[in-house]
């Protein structure tokens, strides 16, 4: 246990030469930034204005890509500062927001994957109570709770965050996720407590639910004609891909934040960097290629610009 310090401003000790290559890196986040807004938009608007794809399974995907665009704006506009400025510093308290904002946003993508999953499997499974199931008042209930739920479990973590007592004022990374813990004088038991409790309830079991849900829709489709077969592919295979993606970004967040120090500092930059780097292009790239009618509208779009 250290001594406790007064701290208004942190240092962000995560970037590795910065001074060398921060045009570089700073060349290469603004061109992916960029991307990201511009795909994730495309598609956003897409959805909006053609009524076609006023569906619940559309509507559920805009709110995911909406998330995207908030969950790389929480840490983008900070990188571009951090890579232009001579030192990389952060207010105490606007770190904390990134962290709940962080948390917040990137549990509200589990939660809309497994709403999603249930749509699924009742468009597929049970076509004829679908109306009845998905209906307005269904879509906009599950989207409030999509943000809601994961806003109130990050909000307790950043305020028990924020009460704890600081002992050092280097961070050991290049945004505020859980290496704010590594500022601590000690980590209290009932914040280890809570953040397990929300890694079960806003993570693992919404993971477990789609992984059952598409699992029950691939073992009835199995059964049926080789049409139905087709049909479960092409609107199930997407949405399990970037489950795939984005619980591989999770386990890189939560192997960073358990076991860091057996990672040197250039190791744990590059594994920090997958979080943002790939996943939020993966998502507009997979949405607009393999779901149909978003693709032909795409298509449409392009050729107008063009």
């Amino acid at each position: 246990m250290g001594n406790e310090i007064n701290v208004t401003y942190i240092t962000v000790g995560g970037y590795v030469e910065i001074n060398k290559y921060r045009y570089l890196y700073f060349s290469i986040m603004f061109t992916v930034y960029v991307l990201i807004i511009c795909s994730n938009s495309v598609i956003v608007y897409l959805i909006y204005i053609h009524k076609s794809l006023h569906e619940p399974m559309y509507i559920f995907i805009a709110a995911l890509l909406f998330n995207c665009v908030l969950y790389s704006t929480n840490v983008y506009p900070k990188f571009l500062i951090d890579f232009l400025s001579k030192e990389q510093i952060v207010s105490y308290y606007a770190c904390i927001f990134q962290f709940f904002m962080f948390y917040t946003l990137g549990s509200s993508e589990f939660l809309l994957l497994a709403i999603m999953a249930f749509d699924r499997y009742v468009s597929i499974c049970k076509p004829l109570r679908y109306p009845t199931v998905m209906t307005k008042i269904t879509v906009n209930t599950f989207l409030v709770l999509a943000w809601f739920l994961p806003a109130s479990h990050s909000t307790v973590a950043a305020i028990l965050a924020a009460k704890i007592k600081i002992c050092n004022s280097n961070l050991k990374g290049i945004f505020c996720n859980n290496a704010v813990f590594t500022l601590h004088c000690v980590r209290p038991k009932p914040v280890t407590v809570f953040g397990g409790v929300c890694l079960l309830n806003l993570v693992i079991l919404p993971m477990l639910f789609t992984i059952f849900t598409y699992t029950k829709i691939f073992l009835i489709s199995y059964q049926r004609c080789k049409t139905f077969r087709r049909k479960a592919a092409e609107t199930c295979i997407p949405h399990l891909l970037v489950l795939i993606s984005f619980s591989y970004l999770a386990a890189y967040d939560i192997i960073i934040a358990r076991v860091d120090s057996y990672f040197s500092k250039t190791a744990r930059f590059v594994m920090t960097l997958q979080i943002f780097l790939y996943h939020p292009l993966f998502n507009p790239f997979i949405y607009g290629l393999k779901m149909k009618k978003i693709s032909k509208h795409l298509k449409r779009f392009c050729l107008i610009k063009v």
